[in-house]
């Protein structure tokens, strides 16, 4: 013990041993000795050592620090102190600036002490076995130690760790811990764990590391948060950069709605603390690792699509037009609003809407571009805006047309400023940078819509006074033939490709101008600087576009021409060759990568990404295009021209299948109407039928009422001879009717009474069958003779039973005895017993057979007359039911009956007031009998021209 004080206190007496032999004799006391605590002083003291003496306790302690580990796990102090001299020893955390050679030799030393540390991946194990410990002193200094690990050594730490059992599970254990200390720490630990393997970010992400994250953000303040916000956000950006899975699992657990409070903004934005500005930029960063351009479409647009459901987009279009909001905040929030919209139609409908909070009112792209053509705005701000401005047009042809739309003459309104002003405005002002982007931006406006390329022919611009408005087009040559700028021409020819391509009425325009040729050409020929090759490949591109497009419908500027002139003045070669000027330039590749225009310095500005797209596109077709002869020219017109002929054919096919569909289609609606109506129609038609039956029978009854009436008028007068409007003949008719029903209630009745007849008379001989041929007793009576007879054979039967045992038990006598030894009277006697036995055995034995005939016939009878029984029973049912169902036919008749003589009532009192009235009007009235006589004597005359 004095030994260890002295070498803390530095009180031993005699010369002061070197650093080395002191470390080399604690060591020595680790290794031998016996008592804990003699082990834990000197542990300690290598540790106070360890930062002095780096190297020594590295090289010759560290063994002797793992073994410790690895047996004295009981005690938590020596545990303790041996992690924590680890981590001195393998992590470099001098605090005082150290010059460039020192701090590599440190960086060097932790490196070589790693690599020592983790040749036995147990040792790494152990340490993650060490971090389950609860205890304060071994799980803080442990999480410090394997931060430092991975610091160093990340891919093979992270290899060991991802093949130990459980041990992702044990780190994220840590960020449940109460103590806030370690809690941050294993943040920490957890970011250098998830650096660039997306195995070990996977398998954080499903150990719900999204939940507890977005947990710690909202407990710390979210956006107001410290130190610990930055972590949580730097730990999440770690699992969904470049991870579709982890992407994924994020959108689907629904936690893109819970990024939607990080960014409520007040109307005071100023005095962000250095803080507030870090986190809101990391939470617009990860917004964006959502909405990646890099990421696959789908996965894209599905994250666009929620973003804009939960109101996420509002949320930052507020923070885009709110006042006092950080510079840099600014620009990230555009460049995240940018990747939101890009290529979702509503997200881009909405942005479309937005007005900035300005007198009056005015969109929000409006704004935004007049910040990008203000040479006083911050380089990186206006390329943001150019950026949120390619991402709202792309695969957006609706805000394409409302952009040109702009610039159109019949749409120009002089009392505001639109989209199309500003370009303009920034497209001839003095300042290169707002030429390039203002160039750029229009070329998106017109990227592949044909359309929107032809509209733009017509745009007009007023050059000065007194003179005619020159073509938007006119205007831009003209530009780049007065010698600008390298930045501008480019951005101008840029345009003017994206402009004439894949459009040959653009290309006729172009041409028709007879300067732009003379002017390319000679652009391309002459032998220029570095600075001018890029403008050169571009001339050389345009002229390539205007040989690959052209339509020969001017005869100066043929294709044929064009390719002569190109070989004349330029040669093929030397054609192609400028041609390649644009992709071998530095920049050509840089732009080519990503979408968004991130440049160091506004000088490097000169390739827009979808550019890159088009000259990939076009630099192998011009070239075969300018090297074909005119012959295989002339074949391959040929050839267009068949195909367009089948094209031609095929698209007429295709017109007549439309037109054929469309009339197939338009029949099947007729089709569906038509029937319609038709049912509509057959519902009227039963409807009015039913009407129509209803008043027949109205009317049937009405003429059978009149004709009772009518049955004794004569037919005296002809103008009287009808009543209420029904003939003589009609009351005739309904005299039959009414007599023919009543024959038919007589029929009715007359078969009712032979029905019943009938009944009775089958009940009875029912009754009289069953009585039998015993003298008229019934079933019961049969049965019981049935059952007397055979009582009559058993007893029979018990009888002969007993003579027959009678005569066996005399013939054994008989047998058994002897003639001597019997007297002779007894042999006499037993053979006239014989004898009688013999006699009533056969009398038995007869009888027995005739009752035996007698119960079969008996049998025999009663079977036939159950069978009898059995069918008059059915015949009896039916005739009952067929009874039944002529008296309900009778009751209905004589109901109908009752309904006509009530009705005949009815109208006999109808006529009768009629008749009345027509007296009292002054007319003659006939009564019945007089029309009785009358008809009687027409008879009569009728009967006499017959005999005549």
């Amino acid at each position: 013990m004095n030994f260890f004080r002295g070498v803390i206190s530095g009180q031993a007496a005699g010369p002061q041993p070197s650093g080395a032999e002191t470390i080399q004799k604690l060591c020595d006391r680790v290794a031998s000795s016996t008592l804990l605590e003699d082990r834990r002083d000197a542990v300690r003291a290598l540790k106070s050592l360890s930062k002095k003496y780096r190297m020594e306790v590295g090289t010759q302690a560290m063994d002797h620090l793992i073994n410790i580990l690895q047996t004295d796990r009981s005690d938590s102090e020596i545990l303790g102190y041996a992690l924590d001299t680890l981590y001195n020893v393998i992590c470099n955390d001098e605090e005082e600036e150290q010059d460039e050679n020192a701090q590599k030799q440190a960086d060097d030393l932790s490196l070589q002490f790693t690599d020592t540390f983790i040749q036995d991946p147990e040792h790494v194990t152990l340490l993650l076995t060490l971090l389950e410990e609860f205890d304060f002193h071994v799980r803080w200094p442990g999480v410090k130690l394997l931060t430092a690990l991975l610091k160093n050594q990340g891919p093979q730490i992270q290899g060991i760790i991802l093949v130990s059992p459980m041990g992702v599970s044990r780190l994220m254990d840590l960020l449940a811990d109460s103590r806030e200390v370690i809690r941050n720490d294993g943040l920490l630990l957890l970011q250098q764990l998830t650096k660039g393997n997306a195995a070990i970010q996977k398998i954080v992400a499903f150990e719900n590391a999204f939940e507890r994250l977005l947990d710690i953000i909202t407990e710390e303040g979210s956006s107001d948060g410290g130190i610990v916000v930055e972590d949580c956000l730097l730990l999440l950006l770690n699992l969904l950069k470049n991870n579709s899975s982890n992407q994924n699992f994020f959108k689907e657990g629904s936690y893109i709605q819970r990024m939607k409070p990080w960014f409520e903004v007040g109307d005071d934005n100023s005095g962000w603390s250095a803080q507030k500005v870090t986190n809101l930029h990391l939470m617009l960063q990860l917004v964006r690792v959502m909405v990646s351009p890099v990421n696959s479409p789908g996965a894209t647009a599905s994250c666009q699509k929620s973003m804009f459901q939960c109101g996420l987009l509002q949320q930052l279009c507020t923070i885009l037009m709110a006042t006092g909001v950080p510079a840099d905040i600014l620009t990230e929030t555009i460049n995240t609003v940018s990747e939101v919209i890009r290529g979702s139609q509503v997200n881009q409908d909405y942005f479309a809407s937005v007005n900035a909070p300005s007198n009056p009112p005015r969109p929000a792209i409006v704004v935004l571009l007049m910040s990008m053509v203000n040479e006083r705005q911050p380089f990186v701000l206006r390329c943001a805006v150019l950026y949120c401005f390619q991402c709202f047009l792309y695969k957006n042809q609706k805000g394409q047309g409302e952009i040109v739309a702009t610039l159109l003459p019949s749409t120009i309104d002089a009392n505001s400023i639109s989209a199309g002003q500003l370009l303009c405005g920034g497209l001839f002002s003095a300042d290169s940078l707002s030429n390039w982007c203002a160039a750029v931006a229009l070329a998106h406006a017109l990227q592949d819509n044909l359309t929107q390329k032809e509209q733009l022919l017509r745009v007009q611009l007023a050059t000065s006074l007194g003179k005619p408005p020159v073509s938007l087009l006119q205007q831009c040559t003209n530009i780049l033939s007065q010698g600008s700028k390298v930045q501008t021409r480019v951005g101008l020819l840029m345009l003017l490709c994206t402009w004439i391509s894949n459009c040959p009425i653009a290309v006729t325009h172009f041409l028709h101008n007879q300067e732009n040729v003379p002017f390319l050409t000679a652009q391309i020929s002459e032998n220029l600087g570095e600075d001018e090759r890029l403008v050169q490949g571009l001339c050389a591109l345009l002229l390539g576009i205007c040989i690959y497009y052209n339509d020969n419908s001017l005869e100066n500027y043929t294709k044929e021409k064009l390719k002569q002139l190109i070989e004349k003045r330029i040669g093929k070669e030397n054609f192609v060759e400028k041609l390649g000027f644009i992709t071998k330039h530095e920049l050509y590749s840089r732009a080519a990568q990503k979408p968004q225009p991130v440049f160091p310095s506004p000088e490097q500005m000169l390739f827009d990404h979808e550019f890159t797209k088009l000259v990939k596109e076009l630099e192998g077709v011009i070239t075969k295009a300018v090297h074909k002869s005119s012959e295989e020219e002339k074949k391959e017109e040929e050839v267009k021209k068949t195909l367009e002929q089948h094209d031609n054919i095929v698209t007429q096919y295709k017109e007549l299948i439309r037109e054929q569909d469309a009339q197939l289609q338009e029949l099947k609606e007729q089709v569906a109407s038509m029937t319609s109506q038709n049912e509509q129609l057959q519902a009227t038609i039963t409807q009015q039928q039913s009407q129509i039956q209803q008043h027949k029978d109205q009317y049937n009854i009405l003429k059978l009422k009149l004709a009772k009436e009518n049955q004794g008028q004569s037919n005296s007068q002809g103008d009287s001879s009808q009543v209420n409007g029904l003939q003589t003949e009609e009351l005739t008719q309904l005299r039959e009717e009414v007599e023919e029903l009543r024959k038919q209630h007589s029929l009715l009745q007359t078969q009712l009474g032979d029905k019943d007849a009938l009944i009775s008379s089958l009940k009875s001989g029912a009754a009289q069958t069953a009585e039998g041929p015993a003298g008229g007793s019934d079933n019961t009576e049969l049965l019981q003779e049935l059952e007397a007879l055979r009582s009559q054979v058993q007893s029979q039967s018990t009888e002969i039973g007993q003579l027959k045992m009678e005569r066996q038990d005399l013939l054994r006598r008989a047998e058994a005895g002897s003639s001597d030894t019997l007297p002779s009277s007894d042999s006499s006697l037993d053979a006239a017993k014989m004898a009688e036995l013999e006699s009533r055995l056969g009398a038995q034995t007869s009888e027995m057979e005739r009752l035996k005939a007698e119960v079969k016939n008996l049998s025999e009878s009663r079977a036939e007359l159950e069978k009898q029984l059995d069918s008059t029973t059915s015949t009896v049912a039916i005739l009952q039911t067929e009874k039944e169902k002529l008296q309900t036919d009778v009751q209905e008749s004589k109901k109908e009956q009752d309904d006509l003589l009530m009705l005949l009532a009815d109208q006999d009192q109808k006529i009768t007031s009629l008749k009345k009235r027509l007296k009292e009007l002054g007319e003659t009235v006939e009564d019945e009998d007089d029309l009785d006589t009358r008809d009687q004597t027409d008879d009569d005359d009728e009967e006499d021209e017959d005999e005549d």
